[in-house]
């Protein structure tokens, strides 16, 4: 409209990114006063391959853009918090439902077998007393399926093995049950 004005007051949060910079470790406070953020945490669902990146937009649950500014180090996990730069509401990371294989066999030999040949292929499994799963991927299934082993597609939050150099301490954070001793 001519001779109309925006005020900084007009002009929506939603369309300035949040720019997140700490990351924040279990029971650590976002800043100096201990009391509790003023705006409740947003979500922020990532899928497996997006919690090992540390910058750039992301989208929150809500769908407020966030920029990611974090110092290098172990990749996100379900459960982290993280600050933003100036003030505002903390965002807590959480696994993103996404396209799954389930793996699982007759034999805990053959179940056993299947994970040294994936893991001698540097892919990315969530390991399970009974059952593996993994990104979905053609060729893998149809040599899966070749070994003998059920594969079954679902859509879920995936939780892969950190690796061996990965930060100490680390656990899934699942809160379903599957058998752990």
């Amino acid at each position: 409209m001519p001779g109309s004005t925006v005020s900084a007051a007009t002009v929506s949060d939603a369309t300035v990114p949040l720019v997140l910079v700490r990351q924040l470790r279990q029971g650590e406070a976002p800043g100096p006063d201990p009391s509790p953020p003023p705006e409740p945490p947003l979500r922020l669902p990532l899928r497996a391959d997006e919690r090992t990146s540390l910058r750039g937009h992301r989208r929150s649950a809500c769908g407020r853009d966030l920029l990611l500014q974090l110092p290098r180090g172990a990749a996100l996990e379900p459960g982290d918090r993280l600050a933003p730069e100036a003030g505002g509401p903390l965002v807590v990371v959480e696994a993103a439902r996404e396209p799954l294989m389930v793996v699982r066999a007759a034999d805990p030999l053959a179940l056993l077998q299947a994970a040294y040949h994936l893991g001698n292929r540097h892919v990315a499994m969530e390991l399970h007393r009974d059952e593996l799963r993994l990104g979905v991927d053609n060729v893998l299934e149809d040599l899966l399926r070749h070994r003998g082993l059920t594969v079954e597609r679902i859509t879920g939050p995936f939780l892969p093995e950190p690796g061996a150099y990965a930060r100490s301490g680390h656990t899934h954070g699942h809160d379903h049950h599957h058998g752990h001793p």
